[in-house]
């Protein structure tokens, strides 16, 4: 029987593109990570955890009064083409990355190619891409594929 699938971590990673399995895509040097996580990992224990509920402050004025983010949370987008989704994940990368001093995960599902080259390279010219890794399953992948 084959092992989980791990993915590599750390900040080698930052400025990367993978996918799903954790194989870079970005047709850059070969990584060699020092250290992967399975993508099964435990959640931490109770223990481990806040119980206090913090507003996350994105710097974004509409979305912080009508809809805030919790922090520590996991956020989601979704909306048609051309709502401007992208420009507002630009703008949470930068904030999270010069306003708090931390890191972002952008997680493409379903994302077309294109979509997901064209957004590499506004993050390149935005400088935040050393704060962020780019993780796709595309579109002509299977479900399963886009899933985790």
């Amino acid at each position: 029987r084959g092992k989980m699938i791990e993915v590599p971590v750390g900040e080698e990673v930052l400025g990367r593109i993978f996918n799903v399995v954790g194989e870079s895509i970005d047709n850059l040097e070969s990584l060699k990570p020092s250290l992967t996580w399975s993508i099964h990992r435990k959640a931490p224990s109770f223990e481990q955890q806040s119980t206090k509920t913090e507003m996350f402050e994105t710097g974004i004025k509409v979305i912080d009064l009508l809809a805030p983010y919790s922090k520590g949370g996991k956020v989601g987008l979704f909306g048609g083409a051309g709502v401007g989704k992208t420009v507002i994940i630009m703008e949470l990368i930068h904030n999270v990355a010069y306003k708090h001093n931390g890191y972002s995960v952008f997680a493409g599902v379903g994302e077309r190619t294109r979509e997901g080259n064209d957004l590499y390279f506004e993050m390149k010219e935005g400088g935040v891409l050393d704060k962020v890794v780019l993780c796709y399953g595309q579109m002509n992948e299977p479900p399963g594929a886009r899933n985790r």
